[in-house]
């Protein structure tokens, strides 16, 4: 019986998250990591201003993902890879995605991933929390 790989987050190279994108990133790519950083079809949906029907036909289709979509994917993916790195265990930036966070407007942090300024404010907070400023 094969043990299962752990999963690696995506390098931080431009140039191959560039090629990525353009290629669009394929179903299985997308599954793995949403297994990985605990995100269901719904919060996709949600974050990817799609249904949860096409993201079910790209599943049935084992087809790429359309490069907009890629390039959120992809963001959310480098994102979680910083915000594990910062906090040091993958559970513990799970729970503060789920926390209402102050400094982001007394919402949960994960709400800001459906637009890549929600995105940036995040990893602007993960980079006050990594040098210790607290607001």
């Amino acid at each position: 019986m094969s043990k299962s790989k752990p999963y690696k987050f995506v390098d931080d190279d431009t140039f191959d998250l560039t090629n990525m994108v353009r290629e669009g990133v394929p179903y299985p790519y997308f599954n793995n990591l949403s297994n990985q950083i605990h995100l269901g079809v719904e919060d996709w949906s949600s974050y990817l201003h799609i249904s949860e029907r096409t993201i079910q036909r790209y599943k049935k289709e084992n087809k790429s993902f359309d490069p907009l979509y890629s390039e959120r994917i992809l963001q959310i993916e480098l994102l979680y890879k910083k915000g594990i790195a910062v906090f040091g265990l993958a559970d513990n930036f799970y729970t503060w995605m789920d926390t209402i966070s102050l400094p982001l407007g007394n919402i949960k942090p994960k709400e800001l991933l459906d637009t890549a300024f929600g995105i940036t404010a995040i990893y602007d907070e993960l980079g006050r929390i990594e040098h210790g400023i607290f607001a």
